[in-house]
């Protein structure tokens, strides 16, 4: 194997390392009160929740999201909106759907989505929360912080695909790389914040992360 090869190689496992960290690797097998999509650039992420919806897993379909860094200029309307365009093409029916599409990161999908919800006197006991596969424990960690009734019900899923499924045209390697990089600091870093609960980190995962950001790979950090 050349020098080439065996860094690539390397750069490959650290980042399968990362993403099978950020998975929480629920298994979803109970009706919530609703599915809440965290929208972003990668709309396989709606499919997964309207394929959730459609299957009986909840009464309502929430997407939450405005226009982030990430999607100005990809998208040419709030990353909600877009979504549920997704889920109405897949059968959806328009009145199942909330939007909240102002939000441009992930406390403010959990913040605005339950304000949202208190003026629509919608009062949900129990969540699926649906999120890009590298996003999921933060988008756990998050919700249990930020969402103000604690003994509100979670579970957290994502589109069902390993490390060598997920990148696509979309979604390129480097760029997810280098968001998987960013959230594991902010995982780390938060807590102390006030913006997330804390999250264990297994000493071989911060390895793994500190090999990438050696290499590059800190485009995201904050």
């Amino acid at each position: 194997m050349s020098a080439d090869s065996a860094t690539e190689a390397g750069v490959q496992q650290d980042a399968e390392t990362l993403y099978e960290y950020h998975q929480l690797h629920t298994d979803i097998n109970e009706k919530a009160d609703a599915i809440f999509c965290l929208c972003s650039l990668d709309t396989r992420v709606a499919e997964r929740a309207a394929q959730l919806f459609l299957a009986g897993f909840g009464d309502h379909l929430i997407f939450s999201g405005g226009s982030g860094k990430l999607t100005h200029g990809r998208f040419d309307k709030p990353e909600a909106e877009v979504f549920a365009d997704i889920a109405r093409r897949m059968g959806v029916p328009g009145t199942k759907l909330i939007i909240e599409p102002r939000s441009t990161n992930t406390g403010e999908n959990i913040r605005f989505t339950y304000a949202l919800l208190q003026e629509k006197r919608l009062y949900i006991n129990s969540f699926i929360l649906v999120q890009k596969p590298y996003m999921e424990r933060r988008t756990f960690a998050t919700f249990k912080k930020q969402w103000p009734d604690p003994t509100t019900q979670i579970l957290v899923t994502s589109p069902q695909l390993t490390w060598k499924e997920y990148p696509n045209e979309d979604n390129p390697v480097g760029l997810v790389i280098n968001i998987a990089v960013g959230d594991l600091i902010r995982i780390r870093e938060y807590p102390a914040k006030g913006f997330q609960i804390p999250q264990e980190i297994p000493d071989r995962v911060w390895a793994a992360a500190e090999r990438l950001i050696q290499r590059g790979y800190n485009s995201h950090l904050p």
